[in-house]
């Protein structure tokens, strides 16, 4: 059974009773990331999320380590696209004091200037590191064709020139907007009460008011690029060959069958690419797909590594696997098994309390509530051969985004 509260100061709270081990572990997340952030100021959620566990009012980044290692605790902070979120998890006799560093961390970050140099330096790093990877550098290309001036567009590391930009009075100003009670959910799973949950909760975080001025009201920019071809030559020894076509957010009716025709395409070593190109065709070092849960209109992504003399073919046979979705129905056998994986998986993914914890606020999060672990399964088991025919036609009939990546001459001129 899963508890749901609201403080007072708009905090929303759920609690997980798991008494199995004696763990537990919870997930603060602020309704933040990447979708919040200015374009000139992309990267901004993933610095705070480097340096927000590095120094509080009473507490040297040392001095957190220290309390966090000493007890053999865990405690970090990551920011994705369409949130932000502290991780924590501890054995029961230690969660009170890593709650109440969490809530340290929380509310009085100071962000030293020596701390924020070296992460902003070393996400630089970072971000030139990834322009040397053929798959990383074909997927950005992909991602800003596709949504133009949307921050589904960039990386969540941001660009070079957004993070050069960055300073401490940025990382501020983006805590005080975003970080209040009323943004916040809380997510717990373990060997704790609702009750004792919640009395302590109330504890670290009952006297934090929110604001008066409301929240920024989110204007986020229509997408209006049109599919086409984008090719970076690099010499490499393999062309990356994607393909993307837009496809719903989470709150869609398509998206269970958009899970299943994912999973029927690209998920594991018996899926419909891996099987045609790789082993049949051995066309492919790697060949997968992916379609990412967003708020917004998301990405359906089929992608493959490949010779760079197998390029063209490499592109033909992603474009006809796709196309067949939409001239073929699935049988029922096929889609029987590709529901049966993806509930697998997503049984196996709410093993842990960390798991729990993790799946149930983020539901919360985007605005789905715990309500969507029992909807999603009950959608995906109502999907008909005929409903993942309808859904592929729906989105794959289009003209698909195209990025190329690899030598020279395996990449340019392209023909299609």
């Amino acid at each position: 059974m899963i508890h749901r509260n609201i403080l007072d100061n708009g905090i929303l709270l759920l609690v997980v009773e798991n008494p199995a081990a004696d763990i537990i572990a919870a997930r603060i997340f602020i309704r933040a990331g990447s979708r919040w952030e200015a374009r000139e100021q992309a990267g901004l959620s993933h610095l705070l999320s480097a340096v927000i566990t590095k120094g509080t009012e009473q507490l040297s980044s040392i001095e957190i380590a220290e309390r966090v290692e000493s007890v053999g605790a865990s405690l970090s902070a990551d920011a994705a696209s369409d949130y932000f979120q502290l991780s924590l998890k501890t054995v029961s006799g230690d969660f009170v004091d890593i709650l109440h560093l969490a809530g340290q961390l929380l509310l009085q970050p100071t962000f030293p200037e020596t701390e924020v140099e070296l992460e902003r330096r070393l996400t630089l790093q970072d971000i030139r590191s990834q322009q040397e990877q053929p798959s990383t550098v074909a997927f950005e290309q992909l991602r800003q064709a596709m949504y133009g001036q949307h921050p589904y567009a960039l990386s969540i590391l941001g660009t070079e020139a957004s993070v050069s930009s960055l300073g401490r009075a940025d990382l501020q100003r983006y805590h005080q907007t975003y970080f209040r009670p009323d943004n916040i959910v809380i997510s717990i799973a373990g060997r704790v009460t609702a009750a004792e949950a919640l009395a302590l909760v109330e504890k670290v975080f009952g006297d934090w008011q929110p604001p008066a001025s409301p929240l920024p009201v989110l204007q986020l920019p229509p997408l209006t690029s049109q599919a086409g071809t984008n090719v970076t030559a690099l010499p490499t020894q393999q062309s990356m060959v994607m393909l993307g076509y837009l496809a719903s957010a989470v709150q869609s009716p398509d998206y269970a069958a958009l899970k299943l025709l994912n999973t029927y395409l690209g998920n594991g070593l018996s899926s419909r690419l891996f099987v045609e190109l790789r082993e049949k065709r051995g066309l492919a070092y790697e060949v997968s797909a992916f379609y990412p849960t967003r708020l917004d209109a998301s990405q359906f992504v089929v992608y493959m590594g490949t010779a760079p003399e197998n390029t063209a073919q490499a592109y033909a046979g992603l474009h006809t696997e796709v196309e067949r979705l939409c001239t073929t129905k699935l049988t029922a056998d096929e889609l029987q098994a590709s529901k049966n994986k993806l509930l697998g998986q997503y049984a196996l993914g709410k093993q842990t309390n960390s798991q729990l914890a993790q799946v149930f606020g983020w539901y919360e999060t985007i605005g789905l509530g715990i309500e969507f672990d029992t909807q999603f399964q009950e959608k995906v088991t109502a999907v008909t051969p005929e409903t993942a025919h309808e859904v592929a036609c729906r989105y794959f009939i289009q003209r698909p985004y195209v990025s190329l990546v690899g030598p020279e001459a395996a990449v340019t001129p392209f023909p299609f």
